[in-house]
């Protein structure tokens, strides 16, 4: 297909991922934001799911920063959040991590974990756990050698991880940057325990939809990474739409035979989030 606009009269809802989806790091996509007014012209509900490592607040004022207001969405659900709620709530796997929490990450994410009961540890020996939200300031987000050392400190300590974003990979600005389910990766293939929220996991899906306030069956969600958005929807039984301007990128012709590679299908395969 060529434009999003001939779905909308199947669905009453739209899970949106943001990443190459909406925006590329620094803009929103040609379209989107006609495509974003059109859906609540039309009475459409919009709430944008993200692995974004960080709490919705922050992210809303960044996407109004680059235009994508309020008045174009329902709202933001996210892996950060998702995180935030397992630490505060200490439910589930959180259970038993401890209070002693080392933070590999940028400093713009601390509102995952900053406003609770934990101590932050300066070193990997001194700590319980570890938070992963993904290559830091000073490191930078080419070379994963480069937190070979840290996730050494941290598997030497017996760490486990929490990872606040499954994304591995992403492009900004057309520059592909690894995310803090690359260095997960890294960490579990040398044995470490990982712990994750976000897409692909079918649980992100349940509080998204009560944001949204749409039953599954008339709810779409767009994405543009099979591995997470794709993948999570067909978890969630939910219909997708799989858009081509992120991290695949590929020749139109290709999407489909690697999208059944993968096992999945998509309802519709678009080259962009555009009317």
């Amino acid at each position: 297909m060529s434009s999003f606009g001939a779905l909308t009269k199947n669905y009453d809802g739209f899970i949106v991922d943001l990443w190459g989806v909406v925006h590329d790091g620094y803009a929103p996509y040609p379209g989107v934001l006609d495509c974003l007014a059109r859906l609540k012209a039309a009475g459409k509900r919009v709430v944008f799911l993200s692995n974004a490592p960080r709490r919705p607040s922050g992210i809303i004022q960044f996407l109004a920063s680059m235009g994508v207001t309020p008045d174009l969405h329902d709202g933001v659900m996210s892996s950060g959040e998702a995180v935030y709620l397992g630490l505060r709530d200490r439910t589930e796997e959180f259970a038993t991590l401890g209070n002693r929490i080392y933070h590999l990450g940028p400093p713009r994410d601390r509102d995952v974990f900053d406003s609770l009961d934990y101590e932050q540890a300066t070193d990997p020996a001194e700590a319980d756990f570890v938070l992963n939200t993904g290559p830091d300031d000073d490191l930078g987000p080419h070379e994963p050698a480069l937190y070979r050392p840290v996730l050494d400190a941290c598997l030497k300590a017996r760490l486990p991880m929490v990872c606040a974003n499954p994304d591995l990979e992403v492009l900004k600005g057309g520059e592909r940057i690894i995310c803090a389910g690359y260095l997960a990766q890294l960490y579990a293939g040398d044995g470490g325990r990982v712990i994750q929220r976000g897409k692909p996991d079918a649980a992100i899906y349940t509080p998204t939809l009560a944001l949204l306030g749409t039953s599954p069956a008339r709810t779409l969600a767009v994405g543009d990474s099979l591995r997470t958005d794709i993948a999570g929807a067909k978890a969630a039984n939910i219909d997708s739409c799989w858009v081509l301007s992120g991290v695949h990128a590929l020749h139109p012709e290709a999407a489909p035979a690697e999208a059944a590679a993968s096992g999945l299908n998509p309802i519709a395969i678009l080259p962009g989030f555009a009317w």
